[in-house]
Protein backbone atom coordinates (compact mmCIF):
# COMPACT_ATOMS: atom_id res chain seq x y z
CA UNK A 1 0.00 0.00 0.00
CA UNK A 2 2.90 2.51 1.14
CA UNK A 3 5.33 1.97 -1.87
CA UNK A 4 2.24 2.37 -4.65
CA UNK A 5 2.18 6.22 -3.26
CA UNK A 6 5.55 7.07 -2.48
CA UNK A 7 6.97 10.52 -3.34
CA UNK A 8 9.12 13.06 -3.43
CA UNK A 9 8.93 14.98 -0.12
CA UNK A 10 6.76 17.75 -0.35
CA UNK A 11 7.31 21.31 1.41
CA UNK A 12 4.09 20.88 3.48
CA UNK A 13 5.85 17.44 5.11
CA UNK A 14 9.07 19.05 5.02
CA UNK A 15 7.67 22.30 7.08
CA UNK A 16 5.77 19.73 9.15
CA UNK A 17 9.12 18.03 9.86
CA UNK A 18 11.04 21.17 10.99
CA UNK A 19 8.41 21.91 13.54
CA UNK A 20 8.63 18.49 14.80
CA UNK A 21 12.26 18.62 15.22
CA UNK A 22 12.26 22.09 17.25
CA UNK A 23 9.42 20.47 19.10
CA UNK A 24 12.18 18.03 20.58
CA UNK A 25 14.53 20.55 20.72
CA UNK A 26 12.48 22.11 23.28
CA UNK A 27 12.35 19.27 25.21
CA UNK A 28 16.06 19.21 25.53
CA UNK A 29 17.03 18.97 29.35
CA UNK A 30 19.56 21.44 29.52
CA UNK A 31 21.83 23.29 26.98
CA UNK A 32 24.31 24.38 28.87
CA UNK A 33 26.98 21.60 29.96
CA UNK A 34 26.94 20.98 33.64
CA UNK A 35 29.21 22.56 35.84
CA UNK A 36 28.95 21.05 38.97
CA UNK A 37 27.88 17.66 40.45
CA UNK A 38 24.79 19.41 41.50
CA UNK A 39 24.01 20.42 38.06
CA UNK A 40 24.78 17.19 36.69
CA UNK A 41 21.99 14.93 38.89
CA UNK A 42 19.48 17.28 37.90
CA UNK A 43 20.07 16.78 33.83
CA UNK A 44 20.71 12.84 34.62
CA UNK A 45 17.16 13.03 37.31
CA UNK A 46 15.23 14.83 33.68
CA UNK A 47 16.37 11.55 31.41
CA UNK A 48 13.25 9.85 32.04
CA UNK A 49 10.38 12.53 31.87
CA UNK A 50 12.84 13.66 28.74
CA UNK A 51 12.77 10.00 27.31
CA UNK A 52 9.01 9.51 27.67
CA UNK A 53 8.35 13.13 25.63
CA UNK A 54 10.72 11.92 23.16
CA UNK A 55 8.84 8.56 22.34
CA UNK A 56 5.93 10.26 22.23
CA UNK A 57 6.89 12.94 19.86
CA UNK A 58 8.37 10.08 17.82
CA UNK A 59 5.35 8.25 18.28
CA UNK A 60 3.01 11.35 16.80
CA UNK A 61 6.16 12.04 13.99
CA UNK A 62 5.62 8.33 13.19
CA UNK A 63 1.64 8.48 12.97
CA UNK A 64 2.30 12.03 10.94
CA UNK A 65 4.57 10.45 8.19
CA UNK A 66 2.28 7.27 7.34
CA UNK A 67 -0.53 9.43 6.64
CA UNK A 68 2.03 11.39 3.93
CA UNK A 69 3.58 8.58 2.86
CA UNK A 70 -0.06 6.74 2.19
CA UNK A 71 -2.11 9.52 0.71
CA UNK A 72 0.30 12.42 -0.50
CA UNK A 73 -2.49 15.14 -0.10
CA UNK A 74 -1.69 18.84 -0.10
CA UNK A 75 -4.99 20.50 -0.52
CA UNK A 76 -6.23 23.32 1.42
CA UNK A 77 -7.91 21.06 3.61
CA UNK A 78 -5.14 18.68 4.46
CA UNK A 79 -2.56 21.83 4.90
CA UNK A 80 -5.61 23.50 7.58
CA UNK A 81 -5.95 20.03 9.49
CA UNK A 82 -2.39 19.49 9.65
CA UNK A 83 -1.58 23.31 10.80
CA UNK A 84 -3.78 22.65 13.10
CA UNK A 85 -2.17 19.55 14.83
CA UNK A 86 1.33 21.04 14.24
CA UNK A 87 0.24 24.18 16.61
CA UNK A 88 -1.13 21.77 19.22
CA UNK A 89 2.11 19.36 19.43
CA UNK A 90 4.10 22.77 20.00
CA UNK A 91 2.29 24.68 22.35
CA UNK A 92 1.74 21.11 24.47
CA UNK A 93 5.50 20.11 24.90
CA UNK A 94 5.94 22.14 28.08
CA UNK A 95 2.60 21.03 29.84
CA UNK A 96 3.76 17.65 28.50
CA UNK A 97 7.12 17.83 29.74
CA UNK A 98 5.87 19.20 33.15
CA UNK A 99 3.27 16.23 33.61
CA UNK A 100 6.03 13.85 33.51
CA UNK A 101 8.59 15.97 35.20
CA UNK A 102 6.28 16.18 38.04
CA UNK A 103 5.43 12.31 38.20
CA UNK A 104 9.21 11.17 37.96
CA UNK A 105 9.81 13.65 40.47
CA UNK A 106 8.16 11.48 43.21
CA UNK A 107 10.47 8.48 42.52
CA UNK A 108 14.00 10.42 41.75
CA UNK A 109 12.69 12.83 45.08
CA UNK A 110 13.56 15.96 42.79
CA UNK A 111 13.14 18.87 45.16
CA UNK A 112 13.40 21.41 42.31
CA UNK A 113 9.98 20.28 41.30
CA UNK A 114 7.02 21.55 43.24
CA UNK A 115 4.52 19.12 43.95
CA UNK A 116 0.86 19.54 42.81
CA UNK A 117 -2.81 19.63 44.92
CA UNK A 118 -5.19 17.87 44.01
CA UNK A 119 -7.18 20.52 42.15
CA UNK A 120 -3.83 21.44 40.34
CA UNK A 121 -3.84 17.92 39.11
CA UNK A 122 -7.20 17.83 37.95
CA UNK A 123 -6.78 21.47 36.14
CA UNK A 124 -3.32 19.90 34.86
CA UNK A 125 -4.95 17.19 33.79
CA UNK A 126 -7.54 18.73 32.22
CA UNK A 127 -5.12 20.83 29.67
CA UNK A 128 -3.23 18.17 29.27
CA UNK A 129 -5.87 15.90 28.15
CA UNK A 130 -7.90 18.65 25.88
CA UNK A 131 -4.45 18.54 24.09
CA UNK A 132 -4.44 14.98 23.48
CA UNK A 133 -7.76 14.53 22.53
CA UNK A 134 -7.51 17.79 19.43
CA UNK A 135 -3.96 16.41 18.43
CA UNK A 136 -5.81 12.58 17.78
CA UNK A 137 -8.70 14.11 16.66
CA UNK A 138 -6.83 15.76 14.29
CA UNK A 139 -4.61 12.78 12.69
CA UNK A 140 -8.41 10.99 12.27
CA UNK A 141 -10.02 14.38 10.52
CA UNK A 142 -6.78 13.95 8.47
CA UNK A 143 -8.17 10.28 7.44
CA UNK A 144 -11.41 11.29 6.74
CA UNK A 145 -11.09 13.31 4.52
CA UNK A 146 -8.49 10.73 2.89
CA UNK A 147 -11.24 8.72 2.72
CA UNK A 148 -13.97 11.39 0.95
CA UNK A 149 -10.78 11.89 -1.50
CA UNK A 150 -10.97 7.89 -1.84
CA UNK A 151 -11.92 8.12 -5.68
CA UNK A 152 -9.68 11.01 -6.36
CA UNK A 153 -6.70 8.99 -4.88
CA UNK A 154 -7.54 5.58 -6.44
CA UNK A 155 -8.23 4.05 -3.62
CA UNK A 156 -9.10 0.03 -3.74
CA UNK A 157 -11.96 -1.62 -1.68
CA UNK A 158 -9.14 -2.93 0.69
CA UNK A 159 -7.77 1.10 1.16
CA UNK A 160 -10.86 2.23 1.56
CA UNK A 161 -11.38 -0.17 4.09
CA UNK A 162 -8.20 0.83 5.66
CA UNK A 163 -8.54 4.76 5.40
CA UNK A 164 -11.79 4.07 7.78
CA UNK A 165 -9.46 2.16 9.82
CA UNK A 166 -7.15 4.42 10.41
CA UNK A 167 -9.71 7.14 11.26
CA UNK A 168 -11.44 4.95 13.83
CA UNK A 169 -7.83 4.15 15.32
CA UNK A 170 -6.70 7.34 15.98
CA UNK A 171 -10.64 8.44 17.50
CA UNK A 172 -9.66 5.20 19.76
CA UNK A 173 -6.48 7.06 21.31
CA UNK A 174 -9.00 10.66 21.26
CA UNK A 175 -11.01 9.20 23.47
CA UNK A 176 -8.74 8.39 26.15
CA UNK A 177 -7.79 12.33 26.08
CA UNK A 178 -11.40 13.31 26.72
CA UNK A 179 -12.00 10.51 29.33
CA UNK A 180 -8.93 11.90 31.02
CA UNK A 181 -10.58 15.58 30.71
CA UNK A 182 -14.26 13.90 32.19
CA UNK A 183 -12.53 12.28 34.75
CA UNK A 184 -10.41 16.07 35.90
CA UNK A 185 -13.90 17.84 35.45
CA UNK A 186 -16.87 16.02 36.87
CA UNK A 187 -15.09 13.23 39.09
CA UNK A 188 -14.89 14.32 43.05
CA UNK A 189 -11.41 15.85 43.53
CA UNK A 190 -10.08 12.90 45.58
CA UNK A 191 -10.51 11.11 42.46
CA UNK A 192 -8.07 13.38 40.41
CA UNK A 193 -4.98 11.19 39.91
CA UNK A 194 -7.55 8.82 38.08
CA UNK A 195 -7.11 11.36 35.16
CA UNK A 196 -3.93 10.67 33.90
CA UNK A 197 -4.30 6.90 34.41
CA UNK A 198 -6.65 6.89 31.84
CA UNK A 199 -4.43 6.90 29.11
CA UNK A 200 -3.71 3.27 30.41
CA UNK A 201 -6.84 2.11 28.65
CA UNK A 202 -5.35 2.67 25.50
CA UNK A 203 -3.71 -0.46 25.56
CA UNK A 204 -6.71 -2.24 25.42
CA UNK A 205 -9.08 -0.52 23.71
CA UNK A 206 -6.70 -0.59 20.76
CA UNK A 207 -6.28 -4.27 21.46
CA UNK A 208 -10.24 -4.85 20.87
CA UNK A 209 -10.60 -2.23 18.08
CA UNK A 210 -7.60 -4.20 16.29
CA UNK A 211 -9.11 -7.30 16.80
CA UNK A 212 -12.37 -6.15 15.56
CA UNK A 213 -11.15 -5.02 12.44
CA UNK A 214 -8.41 -7.23 11.57
CA UNK A 215 -11.34 -9.76 11.72
CA UNK A 216 -13.65 -7.75 9.13
CA UNK A 217 -10.75 -6.84 6.99
CA UNK A 218 -10.01 -10.79 6.91
CA UNK A 219 -14.08 -11.30 5.95
CA UNK A 220 -13.35 -8.42 3.45
CA UNK A 221 -10.45 -10.49 1.43
CA UNK A 222 -12.52 -13.49 1.21
CA UNK A 223 -15.04 -11.50 -0.10
CA UNK A 224 -12.76 -10.03 -2.81
CA UNK A 225 -10.92 -12.91 -3.44
CA UNK A 226 -13.70 -15.39 -3.76
CA UNK A 227 -13.92 -16.65 -7.39
CA UNK A 228 -17.25 -14.81 -9.06
CA UNK A 229 -20.85 -16.76 -8.55
CA UNK A 230 -19.41 -18.24 -5.36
Amino acid sequence: MLDARRHEISRLEAFSDAAFAFALTLLVVSLDVPKSYDDLMRLVRGIPSFACCFALLVWIWHEHNMFFRRYGLQDAMTVFINSVLLFVALFYVYPLKFMFDSMFARFVRDQTIVPMSLEQLATASTIYGSGFFVLLTMFALLYAHAYRKRTELGLTPLEVFDVKAFTGHHMVSACAGLLAVLVAVLAPLRCAPLSPMCFGLMGPAHWWFGAMMGKRRRALERRLTAPAGV
